[in-house]
């Protein structure tokens, strides 16, 4: 079991006209990225996610929970948004078989299906409450503050399908709720009505906290070996204690995402995994990256690169043209999957045709690893920056050790920068004017910014 990283793609050594990060770059980003290692492992009382992995008491209360719920529950309906829902999707497509939700009972081992409502469009709501069985649904309701406004909308309307359906004494049976230790709407609500609670720690954000309850327990209720997560994500942050940059495999990734953002002008940093499983992990990623350093700095000038998911062979025909021709703004690291060289043997037929003939004998995880390597070359051929990151299987462990690669990768970044990276100032706005507008007490001064604004013109509307 083990990742490996190869970034000779990104260096000026491997790259034409001038392109590329100088060994003299390299070698003076040691320095830097020593403080940031510095910075971010000092704060392990802080910085939750850190120990999430070794986190016992934490596992086995998520464990107690799905093994007092086995075998009563058909379905579950996850409540949440942003990293309350992309994690756990993520999970699901990695770790279970495809189409997970089509499976029969048997197909799945008897474990449930997961639904995940992770936005407020009503009509995805109520499409998906007419298709479940309420009688046989667990609700996980997520929501780390107990107020996002969202979660609480869906956590409203959900509650009062379940008391219609079962009743509003047995209503409280299915439901979880995931949230802060101590405080917040949702935990005063289960003090009052004794529903079943699972902790986020105070001191993990919700973009951080797949390896929390927040992934643990939908994966430990779907049968995924959380166990064997979070023992990869364990190892990653093993490995990190090394201050050596040459070692550290998130460092080196966070410092060459860095040093081809503010000296060379890569702004775009693509995730682009070959694997139909890895899929979500991408978009799991953009919410990670973006939200974490997109930031303005004291001096009021603004850092952020822009992550941007693709899927290899997917994309090949559509972004993968921009990535080639298009603005030279943009890294792009690949994730591949070893071992699959002898899966999906290719049939001979129509030898004939040359179109067709030569694909004969091949097998189609020999063709996804050769259109992944070909794509990389292609783009190196023509200056494009890229690395390559290689997992040996898709299974819980290495998707617990990429999940903490990345985390780890952003918490450096972040110190890279300048900036906090466990802070999202620029999402709060937005929400106190929802705020007023709903009229939530306490977004007076929001309700009057929000009436100070300009109004639409008709000049400027069509």
């Amino acid at each position: 079991m083990a990742l490996s990283f190869d970034f000779t793609n990104m260096m000026a050594s491997a790259l034409p006209h001038g392109a590329g990060i100088t060994e003299t770059q390299w070698t003076e980003a040691a320095a830097p990225f020593a403080k940031a290692h510095a910075a971010v492992h000092a704060r392990t009382h802080d910085l939750g996610f850190l120990t999430l992995p070794e986190n016992t008491a934490l596992l086995e209360s998520s464990l107690a929970v799905a093994a007092q719920v086995q075998g009563k529950f058909d379905d579950v309906l996850l409540l949440g948004i942003g990293g309350s829902a992309l994690g756990p999707i993520a999970l699901r497509t990695a770790l279970c078989p495809p189409r997970w939700n089509e499976l029969s009972t048997a197909q799945r081992s008897g474990n449930p299906r997961l639904h995940v409502l992770d936005n407020v469009d009503p009509a995805s709501i109520s499409a998906t409450l007419a298709r479940l069985d309420l009688s046989k649904t667990l609700v996980l309701v997520v929501s780390k503050s107990g107020g996002t406004v969202e979660t609480m909308a869906q956590y409203l309307i959900v509650r009062e399908a379940l008391a219609n359906a079962v009743g509003e004494a047995q209503a409280a049976r299915h439901l979880v709720f995931v949230t802060d230790p101590e405080v917040g709407a949702l935990r005063r609500i289960a003090r009052a009505e004794g529903i079943t609670t699972v902790d986020i720690p105070a001191n993990v954000g919700g973009r951080f906290s797949v390896l929390s309850p927040v992934g643990i327990l939908p994966a430990a209720l779907m049968g995924i070996d959380v166990r064997a997560l979070l023992a990869g994500a364990a190892s990653m942050t093993a490995d990190a204690q090394r201050v050596e940059l040459t070692k550290n495999l998130p460092g080196a990734f966070a410092v060459l995402q860095w040093l081809s953002d503010r000296q060379h002008g890569r702004r775009v940093q693509v995730l682009m995994p070959y694997a139909d499983p890895l899929r979500d992990l991408a978009l799991w990623f953009v919410q990670l990256w973006a939200e974490s350093l997109g930031k303005l700095k004291a001096d009021g000038s603004s850092v952020g690169p822009t992550p941007l998911p693709a899927l290899g062979a997917t994309d090949q025909h559509s972004q993968v043209q921009l990535f080639m021709e298009g603005p030279k703004d943009k890294t792009v690291t690949f994730i591949a999957v070893k071992g699959r060289e002898g899966d999906g043997k290719i049939p001979v037929r129509h030898a004939d045709i040359p179109e067709l003939g030569y694909l004969g004998g091949h097998t189609l995880g020999e063709l996804i690893d050769i259109e992944q390597r070909a794509t990389a070359g292609a783009l190196a051929a023509r200056g494009r920056f890229n690395a390559t990151l290689s997992v040996d299987t898709v299974d819980a462990w290495h998707l617990g050790a990429l999940m903490q690669l990345f985390a780890l990768a952003t918490a450096y970044a972040g110190e890279l920068y300048g900036i906090n990276a466990f802070d999202q100032p620029g999402v709060e706005l937005g929400k106190q004017f929802a705020y007023a507008m709903l009229g939530r007490g306490g977004s007076e001064r929001a309700r009057e910014e929000w009436d100070a604004l300009p109004k639409p013109e008709s000049r400027w509307a069509m």
